[in-house]
């Protein structure tokens, strides 16, 4: 396992330039970012779990876009190989190398988003 991995703490700032665990790849960070799955997109039978058959995306039960359960663990980032001529776009990676902690776990995955109270924050137009 690549030691520089370990040394800065997640997520990693934009810019950031990292190797793969091998040696082989030089990545540069575009940011942080979720990897979500379209289920229209995936292969039967992950429609629901009661399945019987093949059904009709109309027919599905639950949302369209879900959450690759490896980013519960796992940071992803939109990177860009570095010194490839082979690639050109961004791609996202998952680093299944790191392993976050249970805090850091609760602050990268989190189901809903927890607003401090709105009495906290104002709307710049609030302070004219």
């Amino acid at each position: 396992m690549d030691s520089s991995i370990k040394l800065l703490a997640h997520p990693w700032p934009s810019g950031y330039v990292f190797q793969s665990p091998g040696s082989q790849f030089s990545y540069r960070v575009i940011g942080p970012c979720c990897r979500l799955f379209d289920r229209e997109q995936l292969p039967w039978p992950c429609c629901r779990l009661q399945w019987r058959g093949k059904e009709p995306s109309w027919r599905r039960i639950g949302r369209r876009l879900i959450v690759d359960l490896a980013t519960r663990r796992h940071p992803s980032y939109c990177v860009e190989i570095l010194g490839h001529s082979g690639r050109q776009q961004p791609l996202v990676i998952t680093l299944y190398t790191v392993t976050f902690s249970a805090l850091e776990q609760d602050w990268w995955h989190t189901k809903s988003v927890a607003l401090e109270s709105q009495s906290s924050w104002s709307s710049p137009s609030a302070q004219d």
